[in-house]
């Protein structure tokens, strides 16, 4: 079957049929910025599917070609190949006017991008699509979302792994079954704008150096400065700002942005100041201290302690962090541990329609107190839907009406058996309750960064963001660059980035390994552009899994109530020497600006 009959055949407005320059590459490494491309492989296909052209090449990188167990190519044999910018033009003809497709789409792209920004040309890419992502939204019955694992399950012959052109070869009857799929289940595409990230301006900024101390407190009346403590200035100065902030850095004190409820001191030189700063202070009660006063005991600051000590016992206790400052929530954030795993819903994949939003949230929530996992789009691995008030209404009746899907009344969730379902034979991730935790010890250690992803349903009126925070034990950033959002979509040290896997999905990745010995936790973030409110846009599913592409370890769905516009979808944290993860779901009506604040991040007021 061509994409041409698959296009014919679905009755929905999304469209299927795009001229698709579908591409894989293999690299030195997994950082853009610093690694190459060592080969690349272009194949185009026409809106009907059929395949108009290719191209295919090994290049030479002028550096060390990196882990050659995985990709096979030495120094040697890539020392006759063409540099990429021999190729730039002939690979930008073909990419030009069409819609770019790889497995692990954003991958393929920031590396192509740096390629062309320093061949001193452009990616000529304005959208694409990423077939994992594509996969994820399908959601079939799969171990793993591998490309080979689903070129079985597609039956789609693989003949060589990591080679690139056998591998675009593969992806091209990846892309042909899982768009017969999201017509069949009347899945629009995933499509992604691309914004101009081969602008070598888009580079992260070259770190402040984390502190290496840990926060002593506040500096007590007539005390010593120590090092760790957390210094904010405001106002003019004497000396010049940069030179003040780099004697204060050299000394040991960690120079903040902003002010919170960990700042050790603030230094004016007015004050009486009516800035943002000195506001702060004053509500929180934070020292002063004029600019001479502050070079004086510069002089004699006292010695700080590692982060890398013993954590005091409060750092211990695994307890959910208290929200953030000048943030009140609406909904207290009950902990639970472990998952509802078990019920009579277990195997289960349930959809909930119509219903006020807490009548939905607590069909959900009842859903997971049953054992099962409560959807948050249509896919290949919903096995039931739940019909509130008003669910006829919605516009995927139609298509579960096509499928066959068994639809239940909310009578259902309480009655006391349940219809027997035996689900396809696939490795299930632990469904969490809001607050539920699990550990990251027992699990495989990912090679390329735990991916915490968030998913919901798509949006006409308003965009929805993913950030991170990487935060000490004072729950605040170190620096400005641990706040990872689409604007700085990495950590200057690559162990936090932002992936942007299409209009109803983003994905946070973790390289614990990277981290800084000061970071306790990473903090998830979902924030709405505009008016809207989670209220109006209903659950958000998010998923732990150890790659972009492996088998699930945990998920959880979450409700935030009525009116929040930023909404803590999780945290990966430290307890003692091993991290965990927790799903949170605590939602706050303030704009992302006052959360990012409120951990320390310097934004203008």
């Amino acid at each position: 079957m061509t994409l041409a009959s698959t296009v014919l055949n679905a009755t929905e407005p999304h469209g299927y049929a795009f001229p698709w320059a579908l591409v894989d590459v293999e690299t030195s490494g997994l950082i853009p910025r610093r690694d190459r491309v060592l080969s690349i492989a272009v194949v185009t296909l026409g809106p009907d599917g059929q395949q108009t052209g290719e191209f295919s090449t090994l290049l030479n990188p002028g550096c060390d070609p990196g882990p050659v167990h995985v990709h096979g190519l030495t120094a040697e044999s890539l020392s006759t190949a063409p540099t990429f910018d021999q190729v730039a033009d002939h690979i930008s003809a073909m990419l030009q006017d069409r819609i770019m497709v790889a497995h692990n789409a954003q991958f393929d792209y920031d590396f192509l991008a740096h390629e062309f920004a320093r061949a001193g040309s452009h990616l000529p890419v304005s959208r694409r699509l990423c077939t994992l992502a594509l996969n994820r939204r399908v959601d079939p019955p799969t171990a793993d979302l591998r490309l080979g694992t689903l070129a079985a399950h597609y039956g789609v012959v693989q003949k060589k792994a990591h080679d690139a052109l056998d591998d675009t070869h593969v992806l091209a009857g990846i892309l042909r079954a899982s768009l017969r799929e999201a017509a069949r289940l009347d899945l629009p595409l995933p499509l992604v704008s691309c914004p101009p990230r081969q602008d070598p301006r888009f580079t992260p900024k070259p770190p402040k150096a984390p502190c290496a101390f840990r926060n002593p407190g506040r500096l007590a009346p007539g005390g010593a400065l120590k090092q760790g403590m957390k210094i904010a200035i405001t106002g003019d100065t004497d000396t010049a700002r940069a030179e003040l902030v780099e004697r204060a850095v050299t000394a040991g004190l960690n120079v903040m942005g902003s002010v919170s409820r960990y700042t050790s001191v603030l230094v004016t030189n007015d004050p009486v100041s009516t800035s943002a700063k000195a506001r702060r202070a004053l509500a929180e009660g934070i020292p002063l201290l004029d600019e001479q006063t502050f070079l004086k005991l510069l002089g004699d600051v006292r010695p700080g302690t590692s982060p890398d000590a013993e954590a005091p016992v409060a750092e211990l206790v695994d307890s959910p962090a208290p929200p953030p400052a000048d943030v009140t929530p609406d909904v207290p954030a009950p902990r639970h541990e472990g998952s509802a795993s078990h019920g009579r819903l277990a195997g289960r994949r349930v959809l909930v329609l119509g219903g006020l939003h807490q009548d939905a949230a607590d069909a959900r929530a009842r859903v997971v107190a049953l054992g099962g996992a409560a959807a948050v789009n249509l896919s290949a691995s919903v096995t039931d839907a739940v019909l509130l008030p008003g669910g006829e209404h919605d516009r995927r009746m139609a298509r579960i009406t096509s499928l066959q899907l068994p639809v239940h009344q909310a009578e259902w969730l309480t009655a006391s058996t349940a219809t027997a379902h035996t689900p396809e034979m696939t490795p299930s991730p632990q469904v969490l309750p809001r607050g539920g935790v699990v550990d990251l010890s027992g699990a495989a250690s990912p090679t390329a960064g735990w991916n915490v992803s968030a998913t919901w349903a798509q949006q006409t009126d308003c965009e929805i963001d993913v950030v991170a925070f990487t935060v000490d034990s004072d729950e605040q950033v170190s620096r400005d660059e641990d706040f990872v959002f689409y604007g700085a979509p990495e950590s200057p040290d690559g162990a936090v980035r932002l992936l942007s896997d299409g209009p109803t999905e983003q994905t946070i990745v973790i390289d614990l390994a990277s981290m800084p010995p000061a970071a306790r936790k990473v903090v998830v973030v979902a924030a709405i552009d505009g008016g809207t409110a989670f209220g109006d846009i209903g659950p958000v599913q998010i998923t732990l899994a150890p790659g972009a592409d492996t088998t699930r370890l945990a998920q959880a769905t979450l409700d935030a109530a009525t009116t929040e516009r930023t909404l803590i979808l999780a945290e990966l944290y430290r307890r003692g020497p091993l991290w965990r993860f927790r799903a949170v779901g605590q939602g706050y009506d303030h704009d992302l600006a006052a959360v990012a604040r409120s951990y320390g991040v310097d934004i203008a007021e």
